[in-house]
């Protein structure tokens, strides 16, 4: 029976090593989080049947058309994702893969991410009634707005709480709606100044927003390289990076004119 030279045996062994390491980061759990699009909601209806928008101390106003937030679903800080989860969300085009602290940065508690999320939809619900406020020239202390909206977290709905509120109240300022009729949807954090911020998972909430009927996406200029790289059809891009100017181009898109593009 022939032997094994010493080369051979070497050989033999590293790629027995080799394929262990394999089989074994196969199988090790990654610091990494699955997402996918989440759910979307009108903010000028209902939540559950409770509406997501109340409002009280001076009159609001029937809406028509839809301004849905957008949302990403990612499994649980506390998840094993492991390297057959990431090889599959590559290629498919409604799954990514995102390193878990960017999503979760509060650690892998479930609870930890729970409570921060909740108080950052707190800041920025208050963040968006201080805006929405400010531009209609009402005090804060006069009228009281109230969001609802269960099942959510995070800041990246404040533009659009923004301009429920908005629509709600004044609209155009002429008797129109906001959204001309149309179904909008987007994304963007909001302070108290008006100024917008960006977000992440942009491609994510645009398949939800077309998914959910969609045909005009207001996303933060700075993602626009984001937003355009796997742009679903049929869904039109507004990037906007302050409230003025989102209701600007929204004015441009009732009359028809140009509106600013990625």
């Amino acid at each position: 029976m022939p032997t094994l030279s010493r080369r051979s045996l070497t050989l033999a062994v590293c790629a027995a090593v080799v394929a262990v390491l394999l089989v074994v980061a196969a199988f090790a759990p990654l610091p990494v989080t699955i997402v996918e699009p989440g759910l979307t909601a009108n903010v000028l209806g209902t939540d559950k049947g409770t509406q997501i928008i109340t409002i009280s101390g001076t009159p609001v106003r029937a809406t028509s058309g839809q301004l849905r937030l957008v949302t990403i679903a990612a499994t649980r800080p506390d998840a094993s994702v492991h390297f057959v989860d990431v090889a599959r969300a590559w290629f498919r085009t409604n799954e990514a893969a995102m390193p878990r602290d960017s999503v979760y940065p509060h650690g892998g508690s479930v609870q930890a991410n729970d409570k921060a999320n909740l108080k950052e939809m707190a800041d920025s619900q208050a963040a968006a009634t201080g805006a929405a406020l400010g531009h209609l020239g009402l005090s804060p202390s006069k009228v009281t707005v109230q969001l609802h909206l269960a099942d959510v977290g995070g800041p990246s709905a404040g533009l659009l709480f923004t301009l429920g509120i908005i629509d709600k109240i004044q609209g155009d300022g002429h008797g129109a709606d906001l959204t001309g009729g149309r179904v909008i949807a987007g994304t963007g954090t909001i302070d108290a100044h008006g100024t917008v911020g960006a977000v992440g998972g942009v491609p994510l909430k645009e398949q939800a927003a077309r998914n959910d009927g969609a045909t005009v996406f207001l996303v933060p200029r700075a993602e626009c390289s984001d937003a355009t790289a796997q742009l679903p059809g049929g869904l039109r891009l507004i990037p906007v990076e302050t409230l003025d100017g989102t209701l600007a181009a929204l004015a441009d898109l009732r009359a028809g004119r140009q509106t600013p593009t990625c």
